[in-house]
């Protein structure tokens, strides 16, 4: 599955829980994240990453387009307000091409971006709202008011006023805004997550403990009966694809007044999953047409929140620990291909070297195609075993033992992480004659979950060193896969773009790129 997130920003939480859900949930997934400077946090915790042009540019759509058909996307994510409107728009020209946009109607999309329309819908089902007026001057009901933008989020210039002095002044300084009275009380956000239809899955009330610049900081799951039936109300009238988030305050006569309405994924959205909504989960159910059921809730957890920093641009320092990968990094794989190739070969009678090699270039699965032409389809476990197990005929790139001779000797921690089956990569290594101070085959951790771009096998290393993972370099020519566990832990990695390995035409990875080991030395 691909999933492209737009304006990923700082969602680093919600792009973990789609990470954990592939792997609880045993799926493939590739996540891929928009971003219009190509320094948000959240990039690292990508697969791949896209630079966009600006939501509010008029190609801002093509470029999706183009983004969506080039990478094969199946389901487009939006996460801030801004390309709501245009992505609901144009949902149609997604799913010409095959990409779902998980997006709710255009129609109730200028719902929300109006809070004149958003107060006015939550009248219409039956919910109370703090009416608003669009000129100061109209403004009858009373101190403390509140006055914010018409189409804001964020909290951004969104302020209580006192008096109508303060009004007029703050009335001078925001474009566009509305006045409506200031509710007190106990805040609220409900997470609701609907399936395509518009039926809720999922409806997590919680209050917020804890606010900084309108994102929560400290919640507690909540599972109140009169917020779950008036959120049940809220849907039958949106009908909304997916997530939306809900904003109220319930005063101290018990009644909730209903402020904002976002149809997307909050910021503290993740929390709701962790007590149990598992939205991730349920979208790649989804996707694949399974059932997804009601799940059950923490009520009462409280969660709390924190920051944490990613290295976007590195700059020099020393460095005392290097890791490998393996296969096309240190050696050629193709050259283990066609040694495999051989030993096949020879079982069968010998002589189909080339025709395996032919198979493999043109992408389809040589032994099963030998096979089958040979009409010995039943010896496919042979087969294999033979060329998973045979001894390899393969050589280190030219430098490679001298340059691991001369990082050990200048006291740099040499280590290699790799994955595959065991016994084919021990294999490899002792035909190779390696001379490193740790190996860790992934598959000897547990199973092939501890693959890249699981981070096991890196802390393990950095751990074993006594290493700070700032002073670790991390070697690797596969991009889909090799960098994001260093770069999530703050390694240094550098991407080995060889010319000659299976991934040499691989997109996707535009920063600390080598065209050859050589280079290596300049950078340490």
């Amino acid at each position: 599955m691909r999933i492209l997130f737009t304006g990923v920003g700082r969602r680093i939480e919600l792009l973990q829980s789609f990470r954990n859900a592939a792997l609880v949930l045993n799926k493939e997934l590739r996540i891929y994240g928009a971003d219009m400077a190509g320094t948000a946090p959240a990039l690292a915790y990508c697969d791949f990453t896209r630079k966009v042009v600006a939501m509010k540019d008029p190609r801002y759509i093509d470029n999706l387009l183009s983004i969506c058909a080039d990478d094969h996307i199946d389901l487009l994510i939006p996460t801030i307000d801004t390309d709501l409107l245009v992505l609901s728009e144009n949902q149609k020209k997604f799913e010409a091409i095959g990409t779902k946009v998980m997006i709710s109607a255009p129609d109730k999309i200028r719902i929300c971006r109006d809070k004149n329309n958003t107060s006015q819908f939550f009248v219409d089902c039956g919910l109370h709202a703090p009416m608003p007026v669009n000129d100061w001057k109209e403004y009858k009901s009373g101190y403390p008011a509140f006055i914010k933008p018409k189409d804001g989020s964020s909290s951004i210039n969104a302020f209580k006023v006192e008096n109508q002095e303060e009004l007029e002044v703050y009335a001078g300084q925001i474009e566009d805004y509305i006045v409506q009275p200031f509710v007190s009380g106990h805040e609220y956000t409900i997470d609701i997550f609907c399936d395509w239809e518009g039926e809720p899955i999922s409806i997590v009330p919680r209050e917020r403990l804890q606010v900084r610049a309108g994102e929560v900081l400290k919640t507690q799951i909540c599972m109140d009966k009169t917020m779950i039936e008036e959120s049940k109300a809220l849907c039958k009238a949106f009908k909304p694809c997916g997530p939306m988030t809900v904003q109220l305050i319930r005063d101290e006569a018990g009644i909730d007044w209903y402020i904002e309405i976002n149809p997307r994924f909050g910021g503290g959205a993740p929390l709701s999953m962790k007590a149990g909504a598992r939205s991730a989960e349920a979208i790649l159910k989804l996707l694949d047409g399974e059932e997804v059921k009601e799940p059950k809730l923490a009520d009462g957890a409280i969660y709390s929140r924190f920051d944490q920093s990613v290295c976007i641009t590195e700059g020099k320092g020393q460095i005392k620990g290097v890791i490998f990968d393996l296969d096309d990094t240190l050696y050629s794989e193709k050259d283990y291909v066609k040694s495999g190739y051989k030993a096949v070969s020879g079982y069968l009678g010998g002589e189909y070297e080339e025709k395996l090699w032919s198979f493999f270039e043109e992408g389809k699965p040589t032994i099963d195609e030998l096979l089958k032409e040979l009409g010995h389809e039943d010896k496919k476990a042979e087969v294999l075993e033979i060329y998973r197990s045979h001894k390899p005929d393969i050589h280190l790139y030219p430098g490679v033992a001298e340059m691991i001779e001369t990082l050990k000797k200048k006291g740099i921690k040499v280590g290699i992480i790799t994955d595959g089956r065991p016994e084919g990569q021990r294999k490899k290594l002792e035909a190779l004659g390696l001379d490193v101070d740790d190996v860790i085959i992934t598959d000897e951790l547990g199973g092939v979950q501890f693959r890249k771009p699981c981070d096991i096998a890196f802390r393990i290393l950095v751990t074993r060193w006594r290493l700070n993972p700032a002073d670790v370099v991390y070697i690797g020519d596969n991009p889909t896969k090799d960098f994001q566990a260093p770069q999530q832990l703050g390694m240094k990695s550098l991407w080995f773009m060889n010319e000659d390995g299976l991934y040499a035409d691989a997109t996707g990875f535009d920063r600390w790129k080598i065209s050859s080991l050589d280079e290596l030395f300049s950078i340490i």
